[in-house]
Formats: structure tokens, sequence, C-alpha cells
């Protein structure tokens, strides 16, 4: 059945060209179905694989499509490979993806660009499939500019909107940025390794030593290609901006696929990462500092889908945290999870959204739970697991995570941390209860709209809060039980990684200390929330109330895009108009246009001589034998 594996991009991308061609030609109703059931068959093929991989009779295999490039001692074939991580993603990719196809059928029925909106959704999933697929660096790297060109497209899909227009060129551009790292990377592995797949790069890095400057070099240039995608200080603030895109895009981009691209690339990478411990540590702080710094803007943000935004960027940070302390199992258990919770809290959210006629301001509704009771529940299930609290998903990835930080680092990183975790539950919490408790706070039509949405979107939402109720058990932690699901079926990807470093795990001890002080700091929290926000009904203030510099500081996202605006957008804009001015207009085009003059001077000139009188023409006709003469004479 693995052969059948190169079926499971070729799906969406059949998916995007039938709705492509066909835009306007083929029903609403029809282009939901072509685009589910593309996505569907490639879930099927990926589940029909698994068992194989479970029972241990299968092994990681390459499909070669055909060779690809052939230019002197450069062969790079088109290639897939199936492994246990490659798998893992395409269930991910393509379960969350379908749940998210079915999920707007319903949210975008009435939109205009309905069949234009399936076709970009079914060209993201084959981009992001190519990318988890490929052999090697540069079948990933086709993919990861397949889902930029992508993003740009569905985060800018109301392109009437200028607003949506420059969130969506802000993305594509800050990628970019990372992208060029990414490049540099692949560059520096061909000189270095005379190849660009996995096998032939991963075992030729194994005759390495650890700290090799060459290896440290790669993988910092990968990073900086990891930063930009899955948004880490300091390229991250695209993704709140993303925002501007239809809510099921907000779900696809920023739960299961295109922003955990750089987890996957550093988790396929891992032989090279493990042999740069100074990469490893760039790594770890650099999420520490944006999971931290990401979780206190998230503290005071009022749209609902900011704060889901930031929270993102947050929950990155914890993965990269993992990645830096060599848990790549737990990079790859949370990125599994948050898949899960997170489409799950941006679907409630757009759920939420419909029903209030498109308002996000949390200071705007309350109350909401009697009127959208399946939603309610669904977004309670995601707000626990995002926040950690047992036994759903969020707690077990998110425990284990904190569980790596205590030993190697003095406790410090565990701490920060713990701290960040705590923030997280206090603005879901803050989220959570604004939303659905209290007194209704919108407006009178508002109020009379409100309903629950209809199947096509509650139905995923359901699914996705069984997942994310269910989903921690696939990696128990030891005290719970003596069997790691995930730990287990991803052995064979990293195991140099776990041989030659191996993840420090805390005792019993520190095990149930973690449970009980996070149980109890989360109860803290939500009687906290309850108290403040039903009981008292606490509203955060309106924009032109003033507030604390500290809050209004936060609240501002440290006015990081103001500084990004003045260090280098407007000093960027004053080049580009000296150099307009001076360099295009005086320079280049006085050049240009000197050209011209000199020939019409020349013309005008020229055409005086031209005076009709014979004479003077056999004068000139002589003279110019006589100088032709004396130049052979004497210069030749």
């Amino acid at each position: 059945m693995i052969q059948n594996a190169w079926l499971i991009p070729i799906f969406p991308l059949i998916g995007f060209i039938i709705l492509g061609l066909g835009n306007n030609k083929i029903s609403k109703t029809l282009a939901g179905i072509i685009a589910s059931c593309a996505v569907l068959a490639s879930f099927i093929i990926g589940i029909s694989i698994l068992p194989g991989f479970l029972n241990g009779e299968t092994k990681a295999t390459t499909i070669n499509l055909f060779d690809w490039i052939n230019a002197g001692a450069m062969h790079i074939s088109f290639s897939f490979l199936i492994d246990q991580l490659s798998l893992l993603m395409i269930l991910i990719i393509t379960g969350v993806g379908f749940l998210i196809h079915i999920y707007s059928i319903g949210y975008m029925h009435d939109d205009e660009g309905f069949n234009r909106f399936f076709a970009y959704l079914n060209l993201f999933v084959f981009s992001m499939l190519l990318l988890v697929m490929g052999s090697n660096y540069v079948i990933m790297f086709i993919g990861w500019e397949g889902v930029g060109l992508c993003s740009y497209l569905l985060i800018g899909f109301w392109f009437k909107n200028q607003d949506y227009n420059d969130a969506a060129k802000k993305a594509f551009i800050m990628n970019r940025i990372g992208d060029l790292g990414f490049l540099l990377g692949i560059f520096l592995i061909y000189q270095t390794f005379h190849s660009v797949s996995f096998a032939e790069v991963f075992e030729g890095a194994k005759g390495f030593s650890s700290g090799d400057t060459i290896i440290v070099a790669i993988t910092l240039l990968l990073f900086v290609g990891a930063m930009g995608k899955s948004a880490q200080l300091p390229l991250y603030t695209w993704l709140p901006d993303a925002m501007a895109g239809p809510t099921p895009v907000s779900a696809l981009i920023h739960a299961a696929t295109m922003v955990t691209a750089g987890i996957y690339m550093i988790a396929r990478s891992n032989i090279l990462y493990t042999l740069a411990p100074m990469t490893q540590t760039v790594v770890l702080f650099v999420g520490l500092a944006t999971a931290f710094f990401a979780a206190t803007i998230g503290l005071f943000q009022n749209d609902i889908k900011k704060v889901l935004a930031y929270s993102t960027v947050s929950q990155l940070g914890y993965m990269f945290v993992a990645l830096g302390v060599g848990g790549y199992t737990s990079a790859m258990f949370h990125l599994t999870t948050h898949a899960f919770f997170k489409a799950l809290l941006f679907l409630g959210a757009g759920s939420v959204i419909h029903a209030m006629s498109g308002e996000q301001d949390i200071r705007k509704m309350g109350g909401l739970r009697k009127y959208l009771p399946i939603t309610f529940m669904t977004f309670l299930i995601g707000t626990l697991a995002i926040s950690g609290v047992p036994p759903f998903a969020g707690f077990f990835s998110k425990d284990e995570i904190l569980a790596l930080t205590i030993g190697p680092y003095a406790n410090a990183i565990f701490i920060i941390l713990s701290f960040t975790s705590v923030m997280t539950a206090l603005y879901m919490f803050r989220l959570f209860f604004l939303t659905f408790y209290g007194t209704f706070r919108g407006t009178d039509a508002q109020q009379h709209h409100l309903h629950e949405s209809p199947k096509t979107i509650t139905i995923p939402l359901m699914v996705l809060a069984l997942l994310s109720t269910v989903g921690g058990f696939l990696g128990m932690p030891a005290i719970m039980g003596k069997t790691h699901f995930l730990n287990n079926y991803l052995a064979p990807i990293f195991d140099f990684s776990n041989i030659k470093n191996e993840p420090v795990h805390p005792s019993e001890f520190a095990e149930y200390a973690i449970i009980i002080v996070a149980v109890v700091v989360l109860l803290g929290i939500i009687l906290w929330g309850l108290n403040r926000y039903n009981k008292n009904q606490s509203v955060p203030p309106a924009d032109d109330v003033k507030v604390s510099p500290i809050r209004n500081l936060i609240y501002h996202k440290y006015y990081i895009d103001e500084i990004y605006d003045a260090i280098i957008i407007k000093p960027l804009n004053g080049f580009g108009r000296m150099f307009n001015k001076v360099l295009e207009n005086e320079i280049i085009d006085g050049m240009v246009n000197g050209i011209g003059k000199t020939v019409i001077w020349s013309g005008k000139t020229l055409r005086l001589v031209q005076t009709g009188a014979i004479g003077f023409y056999i004068f000139a006709m002589v003279a110019g034998i006589i100088l032709i003469l004396l130049y052979n004479l004497f210069m030749v």
C-alpha cells in the first residue's frame, strides 16, 4: 500500500486544477464536495499505510517518481520519503485539513469567491504535503515556497479591502526573509555533502564531530527559515496580521500546517541539530523568548482571533524550547495536540463571529453559552486543553516539555516556561468568560441574530473536541504508564539524536509536583475568571480610556510594528525616494535623455550641411578623399 503514497499529494492537486479551471462553471455544492473529497482521499491513503508502521512490517520507503535535475555531478530526484515522521504530518495535515474543508462549506457558503477559496485550500494542502513528503531539501523547499504563496492568496482572499492586501504582503515578505536563510542553508548543505538527499546528508553528517563549524553554520541558516515560517522573534509580526483572512484560513495556517513547517524541518534535520549544540541553545532561547513575549501580549488583546494568534506564536515557542533541549518527540507531540485544540479554538471563534454577524471584539460579546451551546462546550474543551488542564490533550504535551527543562538549565528555563503556561491559562479563560459568560454586550440586532451554527460547522467542532480530549494519551508520562506511544512510534527517526544526546527526564516526585501545582494553579485561574468576568461583570476598558503605561505598552504589542516601521521601512523608503530622485531621474534618465538630445542636436546640425549646392558637395568629396589618403600615408 505504501507504493501508492505518491497519490497523497496528487488528489489535492487534482482538486485545485478542477476548481481552478472550472471556477464559475461548478456549483458551490459540487466545489465543496470535490475539494473535501480530495483531502479525504489523501487521508484515507495515509490511514491505510499506518498499520504497517505500527506493527513494524513497513520500513521507511523512498518513492522515486523521476530524475529531476541532472547537471554534471548534481543529481536531484523528484521523490517522496514515507516514514514515521512524514506519515504523522500527513495524517495531521489531511485529517485536520479535511475538517476545515467541511467547516468552510458552511462558513463560506454566501461568499462570492467560494469556488476560488476551495481551489486555494486544495493548493495549500498540496504544497504542505509536498513539504513534508519530499525526500530531499529541494523538494521540501518547493513545498515551503508553495505554502508561502498560498498563504498570500488566502490571507488576502478578500482583496477588495486594502488592509487585507497589506497583511498578505507582510506575510509574504517576512517569510521571504526567512526563506533566504533556508535557501543559503541548502546551498551550504550541497557544498558540504555534495547532495541534498536526507539519507545521504544525514549519513554524511554522522562523520562530523559535535560542534563542527560547518554544521553550526548550516543549522543556523536553516533555523532562520524556521523562524520566518514558524513566527519566532523577530520574524513573528506577520502571524497576528494574518487574521485578515477568513477564519478557516486562520485555522489552517495557525493549527496544523504552515506554522508547523519550521518545527517539522528541524525535527527532520535532528541529526544536524544534535551535532550543533550551539545552534540548539539558540533555538532554545529564541523559543523561550517568543513563548514568554507572545503570552504577555495575549493578556490584553480584545480581538478574539488576535488572542488566538498570539497564543499560536507562544505555543510554537514551546515547541522550539523542546527542540532546543533535544526533546524532538516532545516537540512533535505538542505539535500534534496543538493541531487539535488550536484548530478547534479558531473554528469555534469562527462560529462565534458567524453568530455575531462578523463582530470580533470580545468586549461586545458575553452570555453566548445559552445561544451557542455546542460552540460553548467545544470551545470550553479547547480552552481546557490549551491551558493544560488534565486529562485534556495539552496537559500531557505541555507537561512533557516542562519536565524536560527541569534538570539541564538549573530550573531557570522551567520557571520562565511555567510562568508562560500560567499566562496562557489567564488569557484563554479571560477570552472564554468574556465571550460566553456574563450578560450580552452587543447590539439588539446582533442579539436577535444569535443562533447556533449549522452542522457543517458544529460537526468539525465536535470531532476536534474529541481529539483535544483524548489526543494527549498518545504520550502518557512515565508515572501514568510505561508506554509512550508516540515516543516508540518515532524512535527510528530520532535514534541517533537520542543516543548522542538523550533528553534528561525528571524524577517521579518532580512529575507529581508539576501535575499537582498545575492543577491547583489552573483551578485558581478558573475561579478568578468566574468571579471577575461572570460575577462582577468586569469588561476590559475601551480603546480611548486611559490605562496604566505598562498595560498600554502591552496592549499595543510593545509597538514592535511601529519600531520596525521607524528603523527599517521608513529609512528604506527614504533611500528609495533619494535613489529615485538622484540615481533614477538625474543620472540614469539624464544619460538616456542626453543620448536622445545628442542625436537630435547632431541631426539638426548636420542637416545644415545639406545646402543643395553641387559645388559644395564636390568640394566635400575631394576633401574627404584627401583626408583618407593622408590617413593611409601617415597613420597606417
